[in-house]
C-alpha cells in the first residue's frame, strides 16, 4: 500500500496520543471542507489523507477500546463527503467534533 503519510505509517503515528491523532485527522477534515468549493481535487486528496490517518489510528493497538467510535467516524465522514449524507452531517458538525481534540493537543504542548 502506498501511503501519503509515509513517515507516520512507518511507526511515528503510534508515538502520538489518541488526542494528537484525532487532532491531525481533524486538520485533514478541515482541509477537505475548506477546499471543497475552491478546488475539488485538493479536497478529495485531503479527504483521502484523513481516511488514511483514520486507518492508521484504527491499526494502533493502544486505541483498541475506541475502535468502534473511530470506525463510526470513518463511516459517517465517508457518507458525508462521498455518500448520500444519510446522517445529515454538516461542516459545522465536523468542526465541532474535531475542534476539542485540536484544543486539547495544543494545550499539552
Amino acid at each position: 500500500m502506498t501511503y501519503q503519510h509515509r513517515e507516520l505509517a512507518n511507526g511515528k503515528w503510534r508515538e502520538l496520543s489518541l488526542i494528537e491523532q484525532l487532532a491531525n485527522i481533524g486538520s485533514e477534515v478541515e482541509r477537505t471542507i475548506s477546499w471543497r468549493s475552491k478546488n475539488p481535487e485538493y479536497s478529495r486528496l485531503a479527504f483521502e489523507r484523513a481516511l488514511e490517518l483514520i486507518d492508521l489510528t484504527l491499526a494502533d493497538g493502544k486505541n483498541r477500546r475506541r475502535c468502534k467510535e473511530i470506525a463510526r467516524v470513518r463511516e459517517v465522514l465517508s457518507d458525508y463527503f462521498v455518500g448520500d449524507n444519510q446522517w445529515k452531517s454538516t461542516d459545522q458538525l465536523w468542526r465541532n467534533y474535531f475542534y476539542p481534540f485540536n484544543y486539547a493537543a495544543r494545550a499539552h504542548l
